[in-house]
C-alpha cells in the first residue's frame, strides 16, 4: 500500500506544454443553443450571452475571497436552468466555451462544503488554457458553510435537494455540458475531464461509482467519501472539549503539534505514536502569557487524535481547523454542525454543544445508517470506470486539517479487497506537510498528470512538489 500512496517529489510536465489537440471546429452562435434534458430533468430554460473576456472580477462569496483573472479569451455563457419533477428544484448549470483557442476538452468544475460547484477564478482559468468548462449549483442555493437554506422542507429532509447535492446533479452536469460543447462547436469534446477538490473530490467519486463513463479521467482531491461519517466525526474535537470541560488555546495546541512533528517528522504521520502526555508540565508562552500545559490539555489531544468512532487527525497535524476555541468555549466546525442539527435532528435550532458522548456516538450510528447509501460516496466497486477506460487520480494532503486522509486510505484498501490491484486506472498519493486542497507541499499540477495518463498512457508514479 505505502509504495502506491506515498508521494515522492518529482517534475511533471505541466498542462500548458502539452501539444494541444488540433480544432477545426467553428463555434455557433451562442444564443439559441439546443439542450436536451439528462433522464428525468426537465429542461426549463437555455440562455446564451456573449462575453467580451479580458478581465474577469469575481465577487467575495465566502470563504472565497474575491478576486480577478485577467487575459481572459472572450467566451460564450450558457446557463441551462433544470428541475426534476416532484423534487419542486430550480438547478442551474453554466458552460463558458472560449470563442477562439478551444483544446478540444471539457472539464467540469466541482464543489466544497454544502456548494456543489465552483463559480469563481478556476472558470476563467480554465478558459485561458483553452478547456470549455461548467459547474452546477445542484438547486442547493445558499452558504457553502450550511445546509441551513435548503436541508428542511415543512420540518422534514428535503430530499429532492439532498438527491441532487449528493449524486444526481453531477451527472446532470456532465450530460448537460457535454451536450453544450457539442452543440456550441459542432462536434463532441474530444477528451473530458472532472476537477474537484473536498465535496468536489467527493462528487467526483460519485462520477466513478455510478457514471463511470461521463468522463475520460476524474481528478479528486481531498475527497469528502465516506460523508455519512465524516460528517459527524468532524464535530467530534468540540464535543470532547465540551465534555471535558476543557478547552486549549490555539497557541497550546500548536505545541502539541509541533512536537509531534519534532518526534516523528511529517512523512508517515498515521504511524507516529509519540504521548501527548510527554508535554505535562511544560509553560509554553501564549500572547505574552506563560501557560502549563496540564494533563486534562494532553487529555483531550490524545483523544482528538484518537478520533472516537472514525479516523482523527494525525498527530502533527494542526490542530485549528476542527478543534477551535474562544475562551472556555468550543467552535464546531460548520459543516458537521450544519449535518447534525439538520439531517440527524431535524432541528435547525439543536445545540450541538451539549452532546454528551453517548448522544455523539448514537448520532454517528445513526447517520451512517441512515444516509451511506444515499451521500456516503463510498462504494468500492469500480469495475465499471475499469470496464469503460476511465481514470481516477486522487491525491490527500497528510496534514489535512478538515478532512483526514486516513478515510480516503480506507477507502483504497476496500477498493483493492474488492478488485485486487487497480493502479492501472486509480492512483492515490499521499502528500506529506499538505493540507485541505493545498496549503504546504501541494502537488502543482495534478489535471496535467491526469491529462498525460488519459491522452499519452503515462501514469504518474509521483506528482510535484509546489514547494520543489
Amino acid at each position: 500500500m505505502k509504495r502506491l500512496l506515498t508521494l515522492v517529489a518529482a517534475a511533471i510536465v505541466p498542462l500548458a506544454v502539452l501539444v494541444p489537440l488540433p480544432s477545426s471546429a467553428t463555434p455557433s452562435t451562442c444564443s439559441n443553443l439546443p439542450v436536451k434534458a439528462p433522464q428525468g430533468a426537465h429542461v426549463d430554460s437555455v440562455t446564451g450571452v456573449d462575453q467580451p473576456g479580458g478581465t474577469v472580477d469575481f465577487p467575495a462569496n465566502p470563504p472565497f475571497p474575491a478576486s480577478s483573472v485577467a487575459g481572459v479569451p472572450a467566451y460564450c455563457e450558457v446557463t441551462v436552468q433544470l428541475s426534476h419533477p416532484g423534487a419542486g428544484d430550480h438547478v442551474k448549470t453554466v458552460v463558458w466555451l472560449p470563442k477562439t483557442g478551444w483544446n478540444g476538452r471539457f472539464q467540469a468544475l466541482g464543489g466544497g462544503g454544502y456548494a456543489a460547484g465552483e463559480f469563481g477564478a478556476p472558470w476563467a482559468n480554465a478558459i485561458k488554457a483553452g478547456y470549455a468548462v461548467a459547474s452546477t449549483d445542484a438547486g442547493v442555493v445558499g452558504s457553502p458553510y450550511t445546509a441551513d437554506s435548503w436541508a428542511l422542507k415543512d420540518g422534514k429532509v428535503d430530499q429532492g435537494l439532498l438527491t441532487n447535492f449528493a449524486s444526481r446533479s453531477v451527472h446532470d452536469l456532465a450530460i448537460v455540458g457535454k451536450a453544450v460543447v457539442n452543440d456550441y462547436y459542432g462536434r463532441a469534446a474530444a477528451y473530458t475531464y472532472w476537477n474537484g477538490c473536498s465535496t468536489g473530490g467527493r462528487q467526483g467519486y460519485v462520477e466513478a461509482q455510478q457514471h463511470p463513463t461521463d468522463f475520460d479521467g476524474i481528478l479528486a482531491a481531498s475527497p469528502a467519501v465516506n460523508w455519512d461519517r465524516w460528517t459527524v466525526a468532524a464535530i467530534w474535537p468540540a464535543v470532547v472539549m465540551n465534555q471535558e470541560h476543557t478547552y486549549p488555546t490555539k497557541c497550546e495546541f500548536e505545541e502539541f503539534t509541533k512536537a509531534a512533528v519534532q518526534a516523528c517528522g511529517i512523512e508517515d504521520p498515521q504511524n507516529c505514536h509519540w504521548a501527548p502526555e510527554r508535554l505535562i508540565g511544560k509553560t509554553v508562552l501564549c500572547e505574552g502569557k506563560s501557560v502549563t500545559i496540564t494533563a486534562a490539555d494532553a487529555r483531550v489531544v490524545r483523544k482528538i487524535w484518537d478520533g472516537g468512532p472514525w479516523y482523527g487527525l494525525t498527530r502533527g497535524t494542526p490542530l485549528d481547523g476542527l478543534a477551535v476555541t474562544e475562551g472556555q468555549h468550543a467552535v464546531p466546525f460548520v459543516v458537521p454542525d450544519s449535518w447534525i442539527r439538520n439531517f440527524l435532528k431535524l432541528d435547525p435550532s439543536y445545540d450541538t454543544s451539549k452532546l454528551t458522548y453517548a448522544q455523539y456516538y448514537k448520532l454517528f450510528r445513526q447517520s451512517h445508517a441512515q444516509y451511506n447509501k444515499v451521500i456516503g460516496s463510498d462504494n468500492p466497486d469500480l469495475s465499471g470506470l475499469r470496464r469503460a477506460g476511465g481514470k481516477l487520480l486522487s491525491w490527500h494532503g497528510l496534514a489535512d486539517t478538515l478532512i483526514p486522509a486516513q478515510g480516503t486510505v480506507d477507502y483504497r484498501r476496500r477498493v483493492e479487497h474488492q478488485m485486487g490491484r487497480v493502479d492501472s486506472f486509480y492512483r492515490l498519493f499521499l502528500v506529506p506537510g499538505a493540507g485541505h486542497c493545498g496549503g504546504g507541499p501541494a502537488p502543482t499540477d495534478p489535471l496535467g498528470a491526469l491529462v498525460k495518463w488519459v491522452e499519452q498512457g503515462k501514469a504518474p508514479s509521483t506528482l510535484a512538489d509546489l514547494s520543489s
